[in-house]
């Protein structure tokens, strides 16, 4: 079965390395808007999110905030619930692709894929802690459950499952969901600093799923022979260049309401 959907390892490499760099510059971007935060509410010494004069990792910028009013003076009623959809994205994402590391073609199979899925699984759970992280500041409670509609969707489609297309497919269309959501989230949310937070995440969903449909295409086309690093542009087909962007500017028809996966 693979060996029919063969994926060349070096585009993959490289396409988790740009997703992990994309990443981090959006933990920055998303460390600056909890902070500012923070220093809205509460004022703080200088560093106080370092540790052993290091910047914190993801999880420990965000756990660290713990304990401040940082998000309760400015945050509304909508802002929470759009925080805590978020994080059900998160969590079913998460869960998803958990779920595919077990698979056998996936877990004894391509060890580059593999890694691609074990880099974007911590992603996501870095970014679930960031938007509890944010429900919690602003009063509200933290969203550990997957979002109900899309978990319909996949409870629906694990049992059909049989090879890596069947996995792309799926994650692409939580990947695009999630990327759509929290692009409209930036024009639903109150405040400066979460538009930041939202805006920060988004791209990093959209390159996963550009990610995907790169792969999906190579999967399709039984084509990944032709992508090599350096490209050579004359032997790939024309749509190469487009088909993990089809879009000019991210549409947000699909995005999930603020309310959908708010906790009850």
């Amino acid at each position: 079965m693979m060996g029919a959907q063969h994926i060349d390892t070096r585009l993959l490499e490289e396409l988790t390395e740009q997703s992990q760099d994309l990443n981090s510059d959006a933990v920055k971007i998303t460390r600056s808007a909890l902070t500012d935060f923070a220093a809205d509410a509460e004022p703080r010494p200088a560093g106080w999110w370092r540790r052993g004069g290091a910047v914190a990792g993801l999880a420990g910028a965000f756990a660290l905030l713990g304990g401040t009013r940082a998000f309760a003076a400015t945050a509304t009623a909508d802002d929470i619930m759009a925080l805590q959809t978020a994080a059900s994205l998160e969590n079913l994402a998460i869960s998803v692709y958990q779920t595919a590391a077990t698979l056998p073609f996936i877990k004894d199979g391509n060890k580059t894929v593999a890694a691609f899925i074990a880099k974007t699984t911590e992603q996501h759970q870095a970014h679930a802690k960031a938007f509890n992280a944010a429900a919690t500041q602003a009063g509200g409670k933290a969203q550990n459950s997957p979002d109900p509609k899309y978990k319909a969707v996949v409870d629906q489609t694990l049992p059909t499952i049989k090879t890596p297309a069947d996995v792309v497919k799926l994650a692409i269309t939580l990947e695009d969901v999630a990327a759509q959501t929290y692009t409209k989230n930036v024009g639903q949310v109150s405040n400066g600093d979460l538009r930041k937070l939202f805006a920060s995440v988004a791209p990093v969903e959209a390159q996963h799923r550009a990610t995907l449909l790169a792969v999906q295409a190579l999967l399709a086309g039984n084509a990944a022979d032709l992508i090599t690093i350096p490209v050579d542009p004359a032997k790939l087909p024309a749509a190469a260049g487009s088909v993990g962007f089809p879009d000019a500017f991210y549409p947000t028809k699909d995005a999930s309401p603020i309310s959908e996966g708010a906790v009850k």
